[in-house]
């Protein structure tokens, strides 16, 4: 993988430890050389993943619709800026730079991004690794509602496991470096013999 995109709060959280595993993902990333796609702010877990690898040399891409860098959150040290007209098309942007996605804690805006990104490689429109770094177990009740959505018939467990989780950054990047995306969306199935 040459580039992450990065999706995670405006908002550091109530403990320190959100901030501390968003800059060492950032720190990580620019030192296995994978240049990070994010959100373009300088403030939360975003600022802190974006300084992470700008402290260790890194390439780092924000993309931030317009209405937020004119409130003056857009982060001044980057790589590259792309301001963008709509959220929507932030998204875009970000899928078409990246070869895989990770999300850190955050927010509905941060769920709202991740899941159309897991949605679009369950239905087969990109065949990238999409991942959560589970810091300190923030993303736990998610995987037992979606262990729930599959227990009651709503998600087949093929989608399910192209989910990719751990709590550990080094492991996370090595699971999205060995994934296959399945060879069937959601609406094609194969017969076994």
């Amino acid at each position: 993988m040459n580039r992450i995109s990065v999706f995670c709060g405006s908002s550091f959280g109530n403990d320190d430890k959100y901030n501390t595993q968003a800059t060492l993902l950032g720190q990580t990333l620019a030192k296995r050389n994978i240049e990070l796609v994010y959100g373009g702010a300088k403030v939360g877990l975003m600022g802190a993943v974006a300084d992470g690898a700008l402290s260790e040399g890194g390439k780092v891409i924000g993309v931030l619709p317009q209405f937020l860098a004119q409130k003056e959150l857009a982060h001044k040290g980057l790589t590259e800026l792309i301001v963008v007209e709509s959220m929507h098309e932030r998204k875009t942007t970000m899928n078409a730079l990246c070869d895989g996605v990770i999300a850190l804690p955050g927010g509905f805006g941060t769920l709202e991004e991740f899941f159309e990104m897991l949605t679009w490689a369950q239905l087969g429109i990109h065949k990238k690794p999409v991942a959560i770094l589970n810091i300190d177990g923030f993303y736990d009740s998610l995987c037992a509602l979606i262990q729930s959505m599959v227990d009651k018939g709503f998600l087949k467990v093929a989608n399910q496991q192209m989910l990719l989780i751990s709590d550990n950054i080094d492991e996370l990047l090595d699971k999205m470096n060995h994934y296959v995306a399945p060879t069937a969306g959601k609406w094609i199935h194969k017969d076994s013999d």
